[in-house]
């Protein structure tokens, strides 16, 4: 009987030491298979990071280059702007200017009428007098009462050719006077159409550099959108494969702890069976668990330049050319080359641009300007000589002259000296 209760033992043991290995053994079976589903998500995963991080790189270059693109087309669009604005202005100065063309025109015909009025008068009465016959005349003459009465009608005769002459020579002079008016006008007139050509090619020259800004800000746009579609793929496919390990892990949980349980019960059934071989009593054994601009302006100066020397200064290249965007002062220059040469010849800076000087210096009224001072038009800029007069690189018909300092609209005056 102890023998055979022995043997019985025996078998027990072998039995739970059977099912513990059985146990480690499903369990690394079970580690085994998730393993290798969860280790290829995770290089899935690993690689869809990647990719993501790489694209958003991309992304964060792309909005970098969308921002620095963006202000280049803002300043752009803040050239184009002020360059519309001038045309505006120079357009309701070619009007005004044509008005006065106009007038100018009215009155010259009036002029040229009387002086052809007078011509004519002065014609009928010298014929009178002098080609329909002497008798006329001289029977005037013989009528005389007296050498004084004589004299007074000689005198008269006289008198009237000598006022027809004066007269006549009056409305000439008008007539010249409004015609030299009417030349200067249209003149004018043609400086400012040709400003206007030059404003109308740069406002091409940015309607072009916007469009061509705008093209590459739809490409940006393109390759942005694309880059983010790929980002959103790749966080997706991240997103996925998390979800795979995580199910993967949830279900190797499981079903370790499944097998663990088994374990237990069948170490359980065994130790009852130990537990009531081994004794006559019927004892029984548990298991265990897991679980703009005012008057009176004229701000002091701030240098010890002289106006004067400076309005000299540029008063030395008078007859030199225009060249739009010109650097040169004997060459050809531009308005604005020419203000900024004359005044960096005394050491003081000012912009490149006409619009950038108009924020110069301090503010001046025109009825404090001094020579020196710098008058600011439309897209235009002069330095003023004092007395209403200018200098400035004008046109390329006129090149670097003189000028009237009202001959446009007045944005601004600035002291810089």
């Amino acid at each position: 009987m102890k023998f055979l209760r022995a043997m019985k033992k025996i078998k027990i043991k072998k039995q739970i030491i059977a099912a513990v290995m059985a146990c480690v053994l499903g369990i690394g079976g079970i580690y085994s298979v998730h393993a290798s589903v969860i280790n290829d998500a995770k290089n899935k995963k690993n690689e869809a990071q990647q990719e993501l991080d790489n694209l958003n790189s991309q992304i964060d270059e792309i909005q970098a280059a969308q921002s620095d693109l963006q202000e280049e087309m803002d300043a752009y669009d803040d050239q184009l702007m002020a360059l519309l604005t001038d045309m505006d202005l120079l357009e309701n100065d070619m009007d005004a200017k044509q008005d006065e063309i106009d007038q100018a025109n009215a009155d010259l015909e009036v002029a040229q009428e009387k002086e052809q009025t007078q011509y004519n008068a002065m014609k009928t009465r010298i014929q009178y007098m002098y080609e329909n016959g002497d008798s006329n005349y001289w029977e005037a003459m013989m009528g005389a009462t007296s050498i004084t009465d004589l004299l007074n009608r000689v005198e008269y005769v006289s008198e009237v050719y000598d006022y027809d002459r004066k007269q006549l020579t009056a409305y000439q002079e008008t007539v010249q006077q409004v015609a030299d008016l009417k030349d200067q006008l249209n003149a004018q007139l043609a400086e400012m159409e040709e400003l206007k050509i030059s404003y109308e090619d740069q406002a091409s020259s940015l309607q072009a550099l916007i469009a061509e800004k705008s093209a590459a800000m739809d490409n940006f746009d393109a390759q942005l959108a694309s880059a983010k579609s790929l980002a959103s793929q790749y966080a997706n496919t991240i997103k996925q494969q998390n979800q795979i390990i995580a199910n993967e892990q949830a279900r190797q949980a499981a079903e370790e702890a499944a097998a663990r349980r088994a374990a237990q019960q069948q170490q359980q059934n065994a130790g009852n069976q130990s537990n009531t071989t081994g004794s006559d009593t019927n004892a029984s054994a548990s298991g265990s668990g897991t679980g703009l601009t005012s008057s009176g302006l004229n701000p002091a100066h701030t240098t010890n330049v002289s106006g004067s020397d400076v309005v000299a200064f540029a008063s030395q290249y008078v007859g030199y050319p225009y060249v739009y965007g010109g650097n040169s002062l004997t060459e050809g220059a531009d308005c604005s080359y020419f203000v900024m040469a004359c005044f960096g010849q005394y050491g003081i800076s000012l912009p490149r641009n006409s619009y950038s000087m108009q924020s110069c210096g301090q503010a001046v009224s025109y009825d404090c300007a001094q020579p020196g001072d710098i008058i600011c038009y439309p897209g235009h800029v002069a330095i003023y000589m004092g007395n209403g007069r200018i200098v400035h690189a004008s046109s390329p018909t006129n090149g670097i002259c003189y000028g009237s300092a009202t001959y446009r609209t007045i944005l601004t005056i600035r002291r810089v000296l």
